[in-house]
């Protein structure tokens, strides 16, 4: 478990965005237990990219929290395929895909942390080498990144706003970028189709989609998204199953199962059991919204 100690030299105020990208929604279902922050004094908001950083990066993030006096939180979520480079009061790293299925951070103290998520794929062309170089691993920001991480982290904690601060990853990143890879579109359009298509469960039904051989796919995948196509099927997969589940709706596990294209509903539950550690069932009854007050 990673953790944001405090940062005494910043002042974060917990405001909302002036600007927060479309595509936070997409990432929710990420969150166990995504409910479970309500009312704590923290703030996660996500930041549209610069044009010229677009082809490259989905979103910028900043979290701001004040827990003075208050327990750590600890927040679990489950991997995504993107890298994300973050910028934090003790240290600047890249995060690569991490294959655990199971990942968390504690908060504490007072702070603010500015991130950048790259698209799918979004990182190779900043890279001498393939993403899957980062995988299951954390570098410095400067070990890829001609920056300096001191003057970039001062103007984090300095900005007057989150979309201030998510600002600066565009002044710092846009002079950096590299040429277009037409690449990276490929590799994105793939991994959306993949998360937005629960019938796509197996890599040669994926191959075959995209009118792509097998092996070339889990070649780029290796290459620019860090880990191979199956991966990424079997990461949102859980992610539907876990979203289905803190929406507070009834599920259908055995339909679900059907749907997703798990062998049977056992199979779903002993995967999510192993990855979460609870059944599915189970935790919908604890993850799902806080029922509406009633008066009586």
């Amino acid at each position: 478990m990673s953790s944001f100690g405090p940062a005494s030299e910043a002042d974060p105020r917990l405001v909302e965005a002036e600007a927060v990208s479309s595509s936070a929604a997409d990432n929710a279902r990420a969150i166990l237990r995504p409910h479970a922050g309500a009312g704590a004094a923290f703030a996660l908001t996500r930041h549209d990219p610069s044009p010229a950083l677009a082809p490259f990066v989905d979103y910028h993030w900043v979290i701001e929290w004040d827990l003075t006096d208050r327990p750590d939180h600890v927040q679990r979520v489950l991997p995504s395929p993107s890298v994300h480079l973050s910028i934090e009061p003790r240290r600047a790293r890249i995060t690569g895909i991490t294959t655990t299925f199971d990942f968390a951070e504690a908060l504490s103290g007072r702070g603010r942390v500015l991130g950048v998520r790259f698209r799918p794929g979004g990182l190779r062309p900043f890279l001498s080498g393939p993403v899957s170089m980062l995988t299951d691993r954390e570098v410095g920001v400067e070990e890829h990144f001609n920056v300096d991480v001191a003057q970039w982290r001062e103007r984090v904690l300095a900005a007057p706003s989150p979309a201030a601060a998510a600002a600066t990853a565009d002044d710092v990143l846009t002079i950096l970028a590299p040429s277009i890879d037409p690449v990276v579109d490929e590799i994105a359009a793939i991994v959306d189709g993949i998360r937005n298509d629960p019938a796509l469960t197996r890599v040669d039904a994926v191959a075959q989609e995209y009118g792509i051989g097998v092996r070339r796919l889990q070649r780029l995948f290796t290459e620019y998204v860090g880990i191979g196509p199956k991966w990424v099927i079997r990461c949102y997969r859980l992610h539907e199953v876990a979203g289905r589940a803190a929406s507070g709706a009834e599920v259908d596990w055995a339909g679900l199962a059907a749907e997703l294209g798990y062998s049977d509903q056992a199979h779903l539950v002993r995967e999510f059991t192993a990855i979460v550690g609870e059944p599915p069932a189970r935790y919908a009854r604890t993850a799902g919204p806080a029922p509406s007050p009633t008066l009586s």
